[in-house]
């Protein structure tokens, strides 16, 4: 068992609260020490509430889940002997009725060297990374890969 953690902080400052007109910008410290701002959608919150530059909750969703899929392709893509050079994911989260129900996955993926995977290979990888993937595991939106390559 491993344990995964993440510090949240937020706080008032001088708003009122009770009027729902606080700032929903805070941040996330990792162990590793890096923080990174974080805020309400401002599809959800309007601005200045809050602020578009920093991190939502559901493009962190989104990129988890890409990040997650993306690591596991790369570690199997070098077990079965084929040289990425690049990894590009556009990843995109689609909510409705509350939830996001569908995560699509769009990774753009560059090889060299004597071997080059097949569509078919190259669709195997993508779906073995994904039963892989802890975070996919653990979710119950619809994970879509629509990848392509080249070599």
């Amino acid at each position: 068992m491993s344990v995964h953690t993440a510090e949240v902080a937020w706080h008032r400052h001088d708003a009122k609260f009770t009027d729902n007109r606080y700032s929903r910008l805070h941040k996330w410290t990792f162990d590793g020490g890096t923080v990174v701002p974080g805020s309400s959608s401002p599809h959800v919150v309007r601005v200045p509430l809050s602020d578009p530059s920093a991190v939502d909750p559901e493009e962190a969703y989104v990129a988890s889940l890409s990040s997650c899929h993306m690591l596991w392709f790369l570690g199997l893509a070098a077990r079965d002997g084929y040289v990425v050079d690049s990894y590009v994911d556009a990843a995109e989260g689609k909510m409705e009725d509350g939830w996001i129900s569908v995560v699509t996955l769009k990774p753009l993926v560059a090889f060299s060297g004597e071997k080059a995977p097949t569509d078919a290979e190259l669709a195997r990888l993508h779906h073995e990374a994904h039963g892989e993937c802890f975070l996919a595991r653990s979710v119950k939106s619809e994970i879509r890969v629509e990848g392509s390559w080249r070599f």
